[in-house]
């Protein structure tokens, strides 16, 4: 018999008070203090609760917070690939490092966004970078790593920067 674990952001997150970042770190709290003794699928959907909860707060960050909405982002989807990996889910893992870093570029080249949101995408895009090449080597090449650090690499390209 499993606990059920109930994310106490669960009630908190509705269309009438949106996201904020003291939600998203009360649901990754729960995670890292209930991981290990809940089902891995309980733990997968609370990492995914985590992660539109920062996909929400990227998309409106509060002022002057755009950093730590990004960083949010980012550690919802490092989490994610880091527990798939750890089920042997290498596609999956894959996906979310590669959705993280290809996110962050859009952020950065996307004229419409404030400029403190595009640096904050910058800044961390170093960290999907770096990522992104630890999965390949430990775990061998990834058509979909590869895609994503290519594409990075020429959109960021001064010389010939191209839309990503």
């Amino acid at each position: 018999m499993h606990q059920q674990i109930a994310s106490p952001a669960e009630n908190e997150l509705s269309p009438n008070n949106g996201a904020s970042l003291s939600v998203w770190e009360s649901v990754m709290r729960e995670v890292a203090r209930t991981s290990r003794a809940v089902p891995r699928s309980v733990a997968l959907t609370i990492y995914q609760q985590a992660l539109r909860i920062a996909h929400q707060l990227v998309g409106q960050p509060p002022p002057g917070r755009a950093d730590d909405c990004v960083a949010a982002l980012v550690v919802s989807h490092l989490n994610l690939a880091g527990l798939q990996a750890e089920w042997g889910d290498l596609d999956s893992a894959a996906g979310h490092l590669c959705d993280a870093h290809e996110t962050l570029i859009q952020l950065f080249l996307d004229g419409r966004q404030d400029t403190s949101l595009q640096h904050a995408a910058l800044r961390h895009s170093r960290e999907t970078h770096v990522a992104l090449l630890n999965h390949i080597r430990a775990h061998g090449p990834h058509p979909l790593v590869t895609r994503a650090l290519g594409a990075g690499c020429l959109a960021l390209n001064a010389d010939h920067p191209i839309p990503h």
